[in-house]
Order: structure tokens, then C-alpha cells, then sequence
């Protein structure tokens, strides 16, 4: 009885150590599968992109809002110009099948309409700002993942989870969050009309820029990133060039040219050639659709540049809405998507390994049988 009286009152502690040990796996497995190296990773990546992003929409917004400078086509224009210049004519000294003739003799049509979305892709976001927030183009511009998404699973045979679907529903819940607190907060610089009619065009651009990085994510992965880049600056600088005498040389004889509005053109300038050229080397190591949840942390930083360079008001609202597309953001990249094998390699080719390695080790047995035989 002795012996048995100093384990009765200690007989729960075992209990509770246990199930705080439990608690304890349960957080250490959560940690590891939500926090792993390569979502942080993906999440340093796109903080670098955000940056970019960041840049060109507060020049953009300042241009527009201080000196009525509203040229989106013409700030596009010099980006394609610097990635002409330097990627198209990269490849132009490159010899072989990587030389500019022979990739345009072979595919010249399909970066046409490449070079096509992507030139109004950038109207359009650009132009937006014009009409609505900075906040509220940051955010609406994601309306593109769940687009990228469906166009990834057609062409890039990318395969979802359960998971995949309802991190991009959190996210989608999140720019929900931050468009009412635009409407709470009276957006008192435009009316509701202009607001409508920029909101539509980012969602427009959101959906050619979706097109936009599915064919960059195909050629970077299959391809080259100095053809992406290379094809996009010869074809961007073209049709950009033509609308940019269509729709805006009378904008451009406008501007009141000095030195602020000259740098502010450098600056986006800039920022648009450093996120053409990061971006196909994070997709490459990543894919499209985590990219785009990535970046979606410069909403922070151009909240956080407009409360001092536009007065934009405040609202907690701002942080649920980022709160919940981290966490949507997270989610998605918790669990890794598959590829599905296209419908015409159904019969498996021959390759170097597997059956059909073992097939034809299976007949030098039989010959060198036969020949020992004879």
C-alpha cells in the first residue's frame, strides 16, 4: 500500500502530458506543412515582385492624380522599347534554332497574339487607375487566379486538390473585403460611374494577363526565358507603338514636361523592365498561379504609400482583406499541384528506364542463352 500511495495522486499527470504532447505534434505537423522552406521561399520571391508592382502603381497614380498625365500606353511603350532592346536583341545575335528568324518564321503568329494580350492587359490595368483606387486595382487584379487557374488546367494539364479551390475561394473573399471598405470609406475621389468602369477594366486586364503569364509559364519551362522576353518586346513594341499614335499622341502633346514628370516615366519604366525580367525566373522555379498569390502582398505596401501620398482613410478592413488572402495564399501552397500526362502520350513512349528497359535486358538474356546453347 506503501508503495502504490505516491503514484495515486500523480496518476493524471500522465494524462495531461499526454495530451499536451499531442497538442504539442499537432502544431509541429501544422507548422511544417503550412510553413514549410518552399512556401517561404515563394513568399520572399513574390515580396521582390511586389516591389516592382508597388512602383508602377503609385507612379502610375501619382501621374494621374498630380499632373493629369494619362498616357498608360505610352509608359508601356518605353518598357517594351527596354526589353527590345536588350532581350529581342539577344536573340538576334543567337545562332541556330534560338535565333530571332528562325523563332519567327516557326511561331511569328502565336506571339502576335501574345504580344496582343499582353499590351492591353497593361492598357487596361494602367488606365484603371484613372478611374478607381490604387487599393482597389491591386485587389480586383487577382480576379485573374481563378482564370489562370482554369487556363492552367487546360494547357499546362495542372491538376488541383480540394485544397487549391478553397484557398483561391479565401482569397476571392478577401478582395471582397477590401472592395467594401473602399465603398465604406467613399472612394470621394471619383464617382461611381468612373469607379464602375475602371473596376471592369481590371478585371478585364486580370483576365489577359491570366493568358499573358500561362503562355510566359509554357515558354519559360519549355522553351527559353530569353524568348519570352525577346518576342514580347519586339511585338509589344509594335502594337504598342500603333495604338500609342491612335489613342494618345494628343495626350502626349499635352504634357507639360519637367524633370518630376520625366523621372516619374523612369520610375515605372523601371519598375515594369525589373518585373518583366524577375518574373519568368520565379515562375520557372514556382508556377504562374503561386506567383500571382504571392505578389498580392503589394496591396499592403500601396495601402500604406496612399495614406501619405493620396489621403486615403484607413480602415481595419484593409488588414482582414490581406489577413485572409495570406492565409488563402498559405493554404494553396500547403499542399503541391500534379501534372496530368496530355491525352495523345496515354501510350507511353520509349524511354531509357522502366519496362521497357527491362524488356530489352530480358532479350540479351535470351540471345546470350541461345548463342551458349548453340
Amino acid at each position: 500500500m506503501e508503495a502504490d500511495s505516491p503514484a495515486s495522486p500523480g496518476a493524471p499527470e500522465p494524462l495531461a502530458e499526454g495530451a499536451g504532447g499531442e497538442f504539442y505534434s499537432l502544431l509541429r505537423r501544422i507548422k511544417g506543412k503550412l510553413f514549410t522552406w518552399n512556401i517561404l521561399k515563394t513568399i520572399a520571391l513574390g515580396q521582390m515582385l511586389s516591389l516592382c508592382i508597388c512602383g508602377t502603381a503609385i507612379t502610375s497614380q501619382y501621374l494621374a492624380e498630380r499632373y493629369k498625365v494619362n498616357t498608360p500606353m505610352l509608359q508601356s511603350f518605353i518598357n517594351y522599347c527596354l526589353l527590345f532592346l536588350i532581350y529581342t536583341m539577344m536573340l538576334a545575335f543567337r545562332s541556330g534554332s534560338d535565333n530571332l528568324l528562325v523563332i519567327l518564321k516557326r511561331k511569328w503568329w502565336k506571339y502576335i497574339l501574345l504580344g496582343l494580350a499582353d499590351v492591353e492587359a497593361n492598357y487596361m490595368i494602367v488606365r484603371a487607375y484613372q478611374y478607381t483606387t490604387l487599393t482597389s486595382v491591386q485587389l480586383l487584379d487577382c480576379f485573374g487566379i481563378p482564370v489562370l487557374m482554369a487556363l492552367s488546367w487546360f494547357i499546362l494539364y495542372a491538376r488541383y486538390r480540394v485544397i487549391h479551390f478553397i484557398a483561391v475561394a479565401v482569397c476571392l473573399l478577401g478582395v471582397g473585403t477590401m472592395v467594401g471598405a473602399d465603398i465604406l470609406a467613399g472612394r470621394e475621389d471619383n464617382s461611381g460611374s468612373d469607379v464602375l468602369i475602371g473596376d471592369i477594366l481590371v478585371l478585364l486586364g486580370a483576365s489577359l494577363y491570366a493568358i499573358s503569364n500561362v503562355c510566359e509559364e509554357y515558354i519559360v519551362k519549355k522553351l527559353s526565358r530569353q524568348e519570352f522576353l525577346g518576342m514580347v518586346g519586339l511585338f509589344g513594341t509594335i502594337i504598342s507603338g500603333i495604338q500609342l499614335l491612335i489613342v494618345e499622341y494628343k495626350d502626349i502633346a499635352s504634357i507639360h514636361w519637367d524633370w518630376k514628370i520625366a523621372l516619374l516615366f523612369v520610375a515605372f519604366a523601371l519598375c515594369m523592365f525589373c518585373l518583366y525580367s524577375f518574373m519568368p525566373l520565379v515562375i520557372k522555379v514556382t508556377s504562374a498561379t503561386s506567383v500571382n498569390l504571392g505578389i498580392l502582398t503589394a496591396d499592403l505596401y500601396s495601402l500604406f504609400v496612399g495614406l501619405f501620398l493620396f489621403g486615403y482613410k484607413f480602415s481595419g478592413l484593409y488588414i482582414l482583406s490581406f489577413t485572409v488572402i495570406m492565409v488563402g495564399f498559405i493554404l494553396y501552397c500547403s499542399t503541391p499541384t500534379r501534372t496530368a500526362e496530355p491525352a495523345e502520350s496515354s501510350v507511353p513512349p520509349v524511354t531509357s528506364i522502366g519496362i521497357d528497359n527491362l524488356g530489352m535486358k530480358l532479350e540479351e538474356n535470351l540471345q546470350e542463352t541461345h548463342s551458349a546453347v548453340l
